[in-house]
């Protein structure tokens, strides 16, 4: 949207306030804010047959019907607290950060949390979320612990403000091409110029096609299956290596560097990117509490107990992420029934069935948007852009051919189940050997719900190209417009 708007980011990666502002603008551009219902919930979504429409309910009292619906509901977006013992005996002050208090801690999404001045803090979790904010808790608190089961993977940021000069040499079209370039090199292609250039293109040009086609020239020849292992797995261990040293270079006291440090693969867990986490355990008010992997033991009514040791403090912020593994439908909120009464969890309950991820049979016109049984991608923009183009052209053909309804067929949707399970293998020897994590269910094998289980795996290159090749051919294999 930054073309549509003819906008041009102040840094090579936008702030908070910026983002907001820009997303305001959209939906001013658009006319959305006349058409959007804010600060409403959707309680219960069903089909109408008789008249082939959807009938929204929310918790206002609306009653809504639309002919088509489209469910963008966000795949990280129930907050989730850890199951810990004695979580609610606490006394003190606590909430989650997607649940932000700033009437507790004052400030803003700038820093300045002048209301923990004198406010003895907690904070469990050390993943991407806690990264950003654990460096204005110890800015601010009198005294801040940070309970870590697993060190996150924590490389060079390197903001910086955008180059006038290069904005002014930018030509139509040219967003598109970065997101498109961005997302071959992270998901293991090759192209000849790296329009991104950040720390995940840096990652991936080093373990995969980049890499082996710089290794392939060396050799005079293309490089094996076996040999592109072996060359992945070296970067994989140089990159990380980088990791650790950078710890040791940046954390003075070496046992608390020592624990810092990931010892895991690259793609084990999330990489994260930021310049100011790691010098924050140099201030004398942040003390870092490792766990060694087996996490908080229990809350009590003035803190917190790991390795034996309480810790009493006035505030527990918990940064343990969002719900991942659980059903589609407690994610979103509320139930689908689509026809003659069928519950989309009854229907799901032993994991997704769509075709292509945003169709299900006996569920018309309702389309899903998100990564059930779609391609993950690095940049989540793109993977909703695409699957916003692919709706809107069934839409259209909808309205084109005269009809009312799209539906995925039984046979189409057993066809992309198919295939789902077909490409599903990939990478589960590499997760499986990780660490415990959203990525590998906490390293439970074999959750229909997981978060890779139900992505495809062969990539978002190809599961692009399939809906790209659905799209051209136009004989919409899989869906019947009626």
């Amino acid at each position: 949207m930054l073309e549509e708007l003819d906008y041009i980011p102040k840094h090579k990666y936008s702030f908070a306030p910026e983002i907001m502002e820009h997303t305001q603008n959209i939906g001013r551009h658009y006319g959305l804010y006349e058409k959007a219902c804010f600060s409403t919930s959707v309680t219960k979504l069903s089909w109408d047959e008789s008249i082939s429409r959807w009938v929204i309910e929310t918790d206002r009292g609306d009653r809504m019907k639309a002919q088509f619906v489209a469910m963008a509901n966000g795949p990280l977006n129930r907050p989730k607290l850890p199951g810990i013992s004695g979580l609610s005996d606490f006394k003190g002050h606590t909430f989650h950060t997607s649940r932000w208090d700033y009437e507790y801690t004052g400030g803003d999404n700038s820093g300045n949390l002048t209301g923990l001045n004198d406010k003895k803090v907690a904070i469990i979790g050390t993943g991407a979320t806690a990264i950003q904010c654990i460096p204005h808790l110890g800015a601010s608190s009198e005294q801040l612990y940070v309970f870590q089961r697993t060190p996150s993977s924590v490389d060079y940021r390197n903001n910086r403000e955008t180059d006038p000069a290069w904005a002014e040499s930018l030509e139509p079209g040219w967003q598109y091409r970065r997101m498109d370039n961005f997302n071959t090199l992270v998901a293991g292609g090759d192209q000849e110029e790296d329009l991104v250039s950040d720390g995940w293109t840096d990652i991936f040009r080093n373990l995969t096609g980049t890499a082996a086609k710089r290794a392939g020239r060396k050799l005079g020849r293309r490089i094996n299956g076996r040999e592109k292992g072996y060359l992945m797995k070296m970067a994989d261990y140089q990159k990380m290596n980088s990791i650790r040293d950078r710890v040791d270079q940046v954390v003075e006291d070496p046992a608390t560097a020592e624990a810092l440090k990931p010892w895991y693969r690259q793609f084990c867990k999330r990489p994260c990117f930021h310049d100011e986490y790691l010098p924050t355990f140099n201030l004398p008010n942040v003390t870092l509490v490792d766990t060694e992997g087996r996490g908080v033991e229990r809350i009590t009514e003035k803190g917190i107990v790991a390795g034996g040791v309480e810790y009493e403090v006035d505030c527990i912020v918990f940064a343990t992420g969002f719900e991942v593994g659980t059903g589609y439908t407690r994610r979103a909120g509320y139930d689908i029934v689509g026809r003659n009464g069928q519950l989309l969890s009854e229907k799901w309950d032993n994991g997704p069935r769509t075709l292509h991820g945003m169709q299900t049979a006996d569920f018309p016109n309702c389309f899903f948007m998100g990564f059930t049984h779609t391609a993950v991608t690095v940049n989540v923009p793109q993977a909703l852009n695409e699957q916003a183009m692919h709706i809107s052209y069934m839409i259209s053909e909808v309205r084109d051919q005269g009809g009312s309804v799209i539906e995925a067929t039984d046979e189409g949707e057993q066809m992309w189940v198919d295939e789902m399970l077909d490409k599903s293998k990939l990478g589960e020897r590499f997760r499986a050997e990780c660490t415990p994590g959203y990525y590998n269910n906490e390293g439970k094998a074999g959750n229909p719900d997981g978060f890779f289980t139900t992505s495809y795996g062969a990539g978002p290159i190809r599961f692009h190209r399939i809906l790209s090749e659905w799209r051209n051919d136009g004989r919409l294999e899989g869906a019947e417009i009626s």
